[in-house]
């Protein structure tokens, strides 16, 4: 059975799409590195924790809103927490459980980081758009998250540690 190749209009946003998928990341990537020597999971991370109540998420959380398997937030965590800027603890209702909390330190640096953050992203992504056409983009992304993350997942919902 012969696929339901994409149309021509379809293709064209395809590509589109891809470019910004595999080059947005990067260049954010950079100017993180630029700004405070971290990369996007790191920032993501950091971030996740800043708005969690007590600045704090159980790890299996936080593997989720990063998207990264625990393995890899374990190395990420770890290298936050050679620079103080996050802490692991087991939780007090469920020993099984490793909660990574934002220290005061990465909170600063995040402060610190944010604003400039925030320029890039809006520079990358917003100062073209009208605001239709972000109402659209929310729209558009609204509905692929929905088929790319049936459970919901995203955007990050803080769930506490203990019941």
């Amino acid at each position: 059975m012969e696929p339901e190749w994409l149309t021509p209009d379809e293709l064209r946003s395809w590509i589109a799409f891809t470019g910004v998928f595999i080059k947005l990341p990067y260049l954010l990537d950079v100017d993180l590195k630029r700004r405070a020597d971290l990369n996007f999971v790191e920032y993501l991370v950091l971030s996740a924790l800043s708005v969690a109540p007590d600045r704090e998420l159980p790890m299996n959380r936080l593997a989720t809103v990063a998207n990264c398997s625990l393995s890899r937030l374990s190395h990420v965590v770890s290298r936050l927490e050679k620079r103080e800027w996050v802490r692991r603890f087991p939780s007090p209702c469920d020993g099984r459980l490793t909660i990574a909390a934002l220290t005061d330190d990465g909170h600063e640096l995040l402060k610190q980081t944010a604003p400039g953050h925030v320029e890039t992203v809006r520079g990358l992504v917003y100062d073209n758009l009208t605001p239709d056409q972000v109402d659209q983009f929310t729209a558009i992304c609204d509905k692929i998250n929905k088929q790319v993350d049936p459970g919901g997942t995203w955007p990050p919902r803080a769930r506490p540690a203990c019941p």
